[in-house]
This record gives structure tokens, C-alpha cells and sequence, in this order.
């Protein structure tokens, strides 16, 4: 949520679907931590069952996508940004913005382009400038990915073994 606002202020990221998806997964990941929270405080095994799930769900989706950052090749990003480029006009209007450089390999005269170097009438193709940060840019979110998703891991684990401790401040004849 704190990423989605920070790019929305910095004026780095205009489309709605962007800043909706970043929103929306935040939301669904505070509920989950909520979950858990209600959980392990109340000692509610059924919430603690459900919380483990979904964080081993969630283990699995953000272990593939990390793993998936980190093993794309040069060629398979290029084909990734050029498919990224051609399907969003938002998207390729805040690249040209933010990077300075218009058209993907080439730039035609009769395309609109939001970048300030059309004034000078000597822009860059954004390809080559996509490609040079997005190598650095997928290590980046996989290694932070691959972390967080070890972390989530432990988080099952330590769920699993909390779930099944009794209640100290229940009835001790209860459980006889």
C-alpha cells in the first residue's frame, strides 16, 4: 500500500490497474496478518489452521514468481517488456515520461509521445534504456521475494507447532 501511494505521489505511476493490484494485495495481506494476530491471541486453532494455509499459498505463489524474476534470460525479458509495451498505453505514456525516450525500438513520426525530448527532436528508443534497468530491477524483486517467502515459510512453521499448544489460561481440568 506504502509503494502504490509512494509511486502515486512521485507521479511514477498513473494507471489505475497498477495502483489497484498493489492496493488490493496489501489489503488481502493485512487481513491475513489480522487473521493470524486473532489467532494466536485468542489460541483459536481453526483461525491458526487457516491462517497457515493461506500463508503457504501465498508461500508458493511468491516462491515461483521470485524464483521466475530471477531466471528469465535477456531475451526472455525483452520479449516480456516488449509484450508489456504494445498491450498499455498508460504504461508505455509513464515510460516515455519517466525515461525520456520515445517508441519502443523505433520511433515514428506520426505516434504521440510524452517525453520532452521530442522538442530536441533527439529521442532514444525506450528498448534499450527498459532493458538495461529491467535485468537489475527482476534481481531485485526476486531476491527480496525469495526472502520474504523463506520468511513466510517460518511463519507456517512456527504456526504449526503454535497451533496445537494448549490455552494457558484455560480450565487445567479441561483438558483431562
Amino acid at each position: 500500500i506504502g509503494i502504490a501511494a509512494w509511486g502515486i505521489g512521485f507521479g511514477l505511476i498513473s494507471s489505475f490497474r497498477v495502483v489497484g493490484v498493489v492496493i488490493a494485495v496489501g489489503v488481502f495481506l493485512f487481513f491475513i496478518a489480522l487473521v493470524g494476530l486473532i489467532g494466536a491471541v485468542k489460541h483459536h486453532q481453526v483461525l491458526l489452521f487457516f491462517y497457515m494455509i493461506i500463508l503457504l499459498l501465498v508461500f508458493i505463489v511468491q516462491f515461483a514468481v521470485s524464483c521466475a524474476c530471477l531466471a528469465l534470460n535477456e531475451e526472455q525479458q525483452s520479449e516480456l517488456l516488449e509484450v508489456g509495451w504494445s498491450n498499455t498505453n498508460s504504461a508505455r505514456t509513464d515510460i516515455e515520461r519517466n525515461l525520456n525516450c520515445c517508441g519502443f525500438r523505433v520511433f515514428y513520426p506520426n505516434e504521440t509521445c510524452a517525453a520532452d525530448c521530442l522538442r530536441t527532436l533527439h529521442c532514444r528508443p525506450c528498448a534499450p534504456i527498459m532493458e538495461e534497468y529491467a535485468g537489475m530491477v527482476l534481481r531485485f524483486v526476486g531476491g527480496i521475494g525469495l526472502f520474504f517467502s523463506f520468511t513466510e515459510i517460518l511463519g507456517v512453521w512456527l504456526t504449526y507447532r503454535y497451533r496445537n499448544q494448549k490455552d494457558p489460561r484455560a480450565n487445567p481440568s479441561a483438558f483431562i
